[in-house]
């Protein structure tokens, strides 16, 4: 983070954009920056649409106590006037011992607002969707860096190719690779990362299952509790699996990417979730969430042997499809 001084923590910040990731980041660590300079600062939050004026006014009016505010108002884009007016006139003039974070989505809606914001000299943090394929390689760079590793874009295409375009999924693969290996990652490295993991995950044993593929499922429960895979994160995925297809079946006819803002999933798990969810019934999924269910209650509470309770439950969910087809 480096040195940290009272003088370098920007009076306002403007969160510009709809990517949720970046944006909760952003938040993150303007508080984190905060308490560095005071471990006591006191943080709150508001939702703009709202919050009133008054109550806004004297979080940012000096205090007679002293010590460091954060204030992060969300949803900038619904800024009432009578607000915006008020925000924009403090921002002509702000408490130095005041941090004002306002997050706004960056469209049509309360554009003004953030205009006005920045012109009044707001430090402006970009936290837009990544619209193209060089912008998710270079944030895959970026987060290997941030993570103290070091990667080319053969590698960082790789990643992509593995993981999807989903940043949570991209960001939580980046940390792996870097706490898996030296740091200095190559598209080798991803490759045979993935490819000696294709076969000892949760999510492999999630995906036969759901498609009614019991030997398959079978198989490659067996070798991942043979190679170590945790029973936790294998109980998570088949939940998780029958859960995705559950919510996508619910959510009707269209396609994955008119679907994936309404569900807030990436298109490429909604088309797995669709080709999945061929054979299922609305009542076959009840009886496949209730095993899912008790078999992550009997791996997370101590089962004896946690390795039969992922085997009852692919039989279970596996004969729920079957038992439910049309």
């Amino acid at each position: 983070m480096g040195d940290v001084t009272p003088a370098s923590l920007p009076p306002i910040l403007l969160v510009l954009g709809d990517e949720e990731l970046l944006a909760t980041r952003a938040v993150s660590e303007a508080v984190a920056r905060a308490r560095a300079v005071d471990p006591d600062v006191d943080v709150r939050e508001y939702q703009a649409g709202s919050v009133a004026v008054g109550e806004i006014g004297e979080m940012l009016s000096p205090s007679l106590f002293g010590g460091r505010r954060v204030l992060v108002l969300r949803s900038g884009q619904d800024t009432r006037k009578d607000l915006s007016a008020a925000l924009l006139a403090y921002a002509k003039n702000p408490d130095p011992d005041v941090q004002l974070v306002v997050l706004h989505l960056g469209g049509g809606k309360g554009k003004a607002f953030a205009d006005g914001l920045r012109a009044a000299g707001a430090t402006v943090v970009p936290a837009a969707k990544l619209k193209g394929h060089r912008e998710r390689v270079a944030f895959v760079r970026d987060e290997i860096r941030r993570n103290g590793g070091k990667c080319a874009d053969d590698a960082a295409e790789a990643l992509i190719a593995a993981v999807g375009n989903d940043l949570r999924e991209l960001a939580a693969a980046c940390s792996q690779l870097v706490a898996d290996t030296d740091g200095r990652i190559d598209a080798e490295t991803v490759s045979r990362y993935y490819r000696g993991r294709v076969e000892v995950t949760g999510f492999t044993v999630a995906d036969a299952t759901m498609v009614g593929d019991i030997p398959g499922a079978l198989e490659a429960l067996r070798w991942a509790l043979h190679v170590g895979v945790d029973p936790v994160p294998i109980a998570d995925a088949l939940a998780d699996g029958v859960r995705t297809v559950a919510r996508v079946a619910s959510a009707g006819r269209g396609s994955a990417y008119q679907l994936a803002s309404t569900l807030g999933m990436p298109p490429w798990k909604i088309e797995r979730a669709q080709r999945q969810g061929r054979g299922w019934t609305p009542e076959g999924l009840v009886v496949a969430m209730r095993a899912a269910a008790e078999c992550n209650a009997a791996v997370k509470g101590g089962a004896d042997d946690r390795a039969y309770a992922l085997e009852r439950a692919v039989f279970s969910v596996a004969a729920a499809r079957q038992g439910g087809a049309r």
